[in-house]
């Protein structure tokens, strides 16, 4: 093999520092390119004995936790600057004036991120060189960004905070990004997947442009004004014939659009049948088709670099481990060299940060090896087992003398046991329905909790027999071993508790039992809460029912390994916020002392039906960040979205729609796609491994399914020759 026969004649030289023969050295380079490989960095970096020790202080996890708090300090700057979000509604009817911070706190604050953010630019750019450095633009938009940063706030300063455009709020989220490498790779792969988005996009846009001629040809403005509803509402010139068929594309304002002329002739129901049919039904749902099928390329091939990352840090930890063998034996000098020594293998095994079992994997398989060398071929596939996923041992069960207890353990490890605890569980939540439907129309004072309390103490105290029943027949290590036992068991400590409290308040329960209130909750506020642990103890089920589980798991691993998606989606939630803040803030103003106005008069005031005014939605407004972020978040929803894009057009301009229009491409089109086909894909790999598996086996495996685990079976594994070069291109590495 090409890399086997190179690899005899390789040897390392520093760039920064000529060869010493320090052992040391080579180990700590070692240990770096395989903490390199295991997160899936790249090794482009210095080599020297000090910048190593930097680049490990670097990624420590006390420095990038550090780095994490400051970036989400930065971001929650926006609540409290000006316009504070600091009231207790965001409704201007009843909002009183916010809390305003003094000039100088925030600013502060905000320096001091600022100046972490240029130490963390300046070890990052040391540490890759200045030929790194100029070919990766994410660090040279790094320096920009803090300077511009810095610009901006020394101007906010200059005015003495009385500054209502700050550009640095729009740069803020860009730290997010470039922090995370993940959304770096997301962030390129919908760049590449814009294109063929775009061209479902051109055609929904013909689509509508087409419809809304054929709309305004359909229901122009007759002679009897008493037909004239359909033009009038919707249909009365170019822009609102546009927004009323973009906003029925969403189905929001379904059947409204339609009713006018719907009223007057049947007939008329066949255009927005076909509108919707086409666009709704076939377009959309060609654009989610597109988005999955092109990003998924897209994700894979990015999932394809990061495993030519980890193979590559491997090779490089194996080259400079294979010159400490080099020279132990001078007869056989030339066969060292394309091998590592055993002891070495086991020295760098013991300093890399990595999960313990994952350490505990590697190291076991070495100490198999007898003849004290590693070959390439095997040093290679001891780092498969960071690609396997763990499975979870449970301890054994403790060993009992007596045949009582031998009998209650047997009992008590049947997986029938569950299936009666679930059953007693459902009885439970019957009751409390129950109970609930048969006192709906009582007020909290005519209710009597005597009949709750006593079922709830019956229910609890059998709670408590089957956790300590199964802590006995699995032990203490074992009934925590199991996820769903931690959840039980958390869940009937806390409602222990709560009932031991009410009988320290209130008594043992007794016909017509109904105390008076005392402490800091009510006898009926500490039973409702009962009742609430009580149904969420519920869904102790889910573990016991294969499909409920793999959907569980499936959203677990969502949260886990998907962080990337919910990121960039905080960075366009905070930009579009802040640009509506800039655009839209005070637009909307509520009616003249409505707070205080009499209900006779507020009766007077007449507003159209579903509009933003009659339906209330005040408190949906861009006056603060917090309220801009939910305004927005109802947006993407969609449900009622036309409301406040019809509410901000008639308050400012009709400019505002493209505001709204790019809010909702943005969310609700990609992002929503986006992430509907990640779940796709998630689930879908999910499902493929556990069609063998039983429900004992889904709670036995510990999945850890990352985005590469999920690309695993059609990666292609990068040549010898691939390795090589890219070694031989590293900039502080040099091979000979």
């Amino acid at each position: 093999m090409f890399g086997a026969h190179y690899s005899s004649r390789l040897g390392v030289i520093i760039s920064l520092s000529s060869y010493t023969g320090d052992e040391d050295l080579y180990l700590q380079q070692a240990v770096v390119f395989i903490e390199d490989a295991i997160q899936y960095r790249s090794i482009n970096h210095r080599v020297d004995a000090n910048s190593l020790r930097l680049y490990r202080w670097y990624y420590s996890r006390i420095w990038q936790l550090g780095l994490g708090l400051t970036i989400a300090v930065v971001l929650m700057l926006a609540f409290i600057e000006r316009p504070s979000s600091f009231s207790y509604t965001s409704d201007p009817r009843f909002r009183p004036p916010p809390w305003e911070p003094p000039c100088g706190l925030t600013e502060g604050i905000e320096i001091v991120c600022l100046v972490i953010f240029a130490i963390d630019f300046a070890t990052k750019s040391y540490l890759i060189g200045w030929e790194e450095f100029r070919k990766c633009k994410w660090l040279i938009v790094y320096i920009l960004a803090v300077s511009a940063s810095v610009i901006d706030w020394a101007l906010t300063l200059s005015m003495y905070c009385d500054q209502n455009l700050r550009v640095r709020r729009l740069i803020r989220p860009f730290f997010l990004l470039q922090n995370s490498s993940l959304m770096k790779k997301t962030l390129k792969c919908i760049k590449r997947t814009l294109p063929e988005i775009a061209s479902v996009i051109l055609l929904l846009a013909l689509h509508l442009c087409l419809f809304t001629m054929i709309g305004m040809l359909l229901f122009a403005k007759g002679e009897n004004p008493k037909q004239n509803g359909e033009w009038e509402a919707y249909f009365r010139d170019l822009p609102t014939s546009f927004s009323s068929l973009l906003v029925l594309l969403t189905t929001a304002n379904n059947p409204d659009v339609m009713i006018p002329a719907y009223s007057l002739n049947r007939g008329y129901s066949i255009f927005f049948i076909l509108f919707s049919g086409f666009g709704t039904y076939f377009l959309m749902n060609l654009l989610t088709a597109i988005v999955y099928n092109q990003f998924r390329g897209y994700l894979l091939m990015s999932v394809q670099a990061s495993i030519l990352r980890r193979r590559l840090g491997v090779r490089a930890a194996f080259e400079v481990m294979s010159c400490q063998g080099w020279g132990q034996d001078a007869t056989h000098s030339e066969e060292n060299v394309e091998r590592v020594r055993v002891d070495a293998s086991l020295q760098v095994m013991a300093r890399v940060q990595m999960k313990s079992y994952y350490r505990q994997a590697i190291i076991k398989r070495v100490q198999q090896l007898s003849d004290g060398f590693i070959q390439w071929e095997a040093f290679r596939r001891l780092f498969d087992e960071l690609d396997k996923d763990r499975i979870k041992e449970h301890p054994p069960k403790p060993e009992y003398n007596s045949s009582l207890l031998q009998g209650l353990q047997l009992l008590f490890c049947h997986y029938y046991v569950t299936v009666v605890g679930n059953a007693v569980a459902l009885a439970n939540v019957m009751c409390i329905c129950t109970i609930l439907v048969l006192d709906s129309e009582k007020s909290i004072a005519e209710r009597d909790d005597y009949y709750m309390e006593v079922i709830n103490c019956f229910f609890i105290l059998y709670y408590l027999m089957e956790m300590s029943l199964k802590i006995l027949a699995f032990g203490w290590r074992g009934y925590l071993s199991y996820r769903n036992n931690i959840f039980d068991g958390l869940l009937t400590v806390c409602l222990l508790v709560l009932q031991i409290t009410i009988f320290a308040t209130y008594r043992l329960p007794f016909p017509k039992w109904n105390p008076a209130s005392r402490g800091l909750m009510s006898l009926w506020e500490m039973v409702r809460l009962v009742n609430m642990l009580i149904v969420v103890r519920f869904l102790r089920i889910i573990p016991d029912i294969k499909l409920m589980a793999l959907i569980a798991s499936t959203l677990v691993d969502l949260v886990k390994n998907l962080r990337a998606f919910a990121g960039i989606l905080v960075v366009v939630f905070y930009v579009f916020a802040v640009l509506g803040i800039w655009l839209f803030q005070g637009a909307i103003t509520a009616p003249g002392q409505m707070s205080v106005m009499s209900n006779s008069s507020m009766k007077n005031i007449t507003v159209e039906c579903g509009s933003y005014e009659q339906l209330g939605y005040w408190p949906n407004n861009f006056d603060d960040f917090a309220s801009s972020l939910v305004l927005l978040y109802n947006v993407m929803v969609v449900n009622n979205w036309q409301v406040f894009m019809d509410a901000y057009t008639r308050y400012t301009t009709q400019w505002s729609k493209v505001y709204f229009v790019s809010w909702w491409l943005t969310s609700s089109v990609m992002w929503v796609n986006l992430f509907v086909a990640l779940i796709l894909e998630n689930f879908i790999y999910k499902w493929d491994r556990s069609v063998m598996c039983s429900v004992a086996d889904v709670e036995r495996t510990g999945y850890e399914t990352t985005v590469q685990l999920m690309f695993r079976e059609q990666i292609q594994e990068p040549t010898e020759e691939e390795l090589v070069t890219q070694l031989h291109q590293h900039p502080h590495l040099h091979l000979s």
